[in-house]
């Protein structure tokens, strides 16, 4: 069974942020056995002096395969409530896939334009019966963490900070897409134009690679390098990546 995890407000001004408490969360899930962590990806919702965010008012999702959702909860809160910074608001959600409705995936757009309220939260959580809960401060992150669930499954929001397979840190240089694919969890690359890029192509990573949410698949954007006689593509700037999944 696909489960969403969704996290919010973890951090503080002087701790690592919600990112690093994601990746953090997929370890421990795999070290208790509980499930197996497919994606985590960052979602960034509205900003607003209205909203008291941390930093950069970002959620994080992670996308688990597991038969035990009764179990995997219990430990993603014990988490959370052992790691997240003194003085956040963390929030957790954690859904199937499949329950995940329309209203709830509304929930997530209108996190990025318009200012919400916790009250809606819970209501909305409990109408559909979600597994939502605020664990430390003022409990706000329950709204972003709804959010992050919402905008997941609608699957045109964010980009990865994580995928099954080879690190993202650890992917620099250059690869043929179809050996990309194989040691990663990429699933399609697409230029600025939107075109699919064939397995053959050979494309340069450069320093820093984060593919974006596509039609629910961890989507790698390229440009033509016209300096590079060898490879074509190369991925586009870490601007234009955060442009494209902000």
């Amino acid at each position: 069974m696909r489960i969403l995890i969704g996290i919010d407000d973890t951090d503080n001004l002087d701790s690592r942020g919600t990112g690093f408490r994601s990746r953090m969360l997929g370890e421990c899930i795999r070290e208790n056995g509980v499930g197996l962590v497919r994606s985590i990806t960052r979602h960034q919702l509205f900003f607003d002096s209205r909203i008291p965010y941390t930093s950069h008012n970002s959620s994080a999702c992670l996308l688990v395969e597991s038969d035990d959702m009764e179990k995997l909860i219990p430990v993603c809160r014990d988490f959370l409530l052992r790691d997240c910074a003194p003085g956040s608001d963390a929030g957790l959600c954690v859904c199937p896939w499949d329950k995940v409705p329309n209203e709830i995936v509304q929930w997530g757009k209108d996190a990025k334009h318009i200012v919400l309220k916790k009250h809606d939260c819970y209501s909305l959580a409990e109408k559909f019966n979600v597994f939502l809960e605020g664990l430390t401060g003022t409990k706000d992150g329950v709204i972003g963490s709804l959010a992050a669930a919402g905008l997941r499954k609608a699957g045109d929001d964010g980009r990865c900070l994580w995928l099954l397979g080879k690190e993202l840190r650890e992917l620099k240089g250059v690869y043929v897409i179809e050996e990309l694919k194989r040691i990663s969890g990429f699933e399609t690359v697409l230029s600025v134009k939107g075109e699919e890029i064939n397995n053959s192509e050979s494309v340069d990573l450069g320093e820093w690679v984060r593919p974006v949410m596509r039609n629910n698949k961890p989507t790698l954007i390229v440009e033509e390098d016209k300096k590079n006689e060898k490879c074509k593509w190369k991925c586009v700037s870490k601007d234009m990546v955060k442009s494209l999944s902000d």
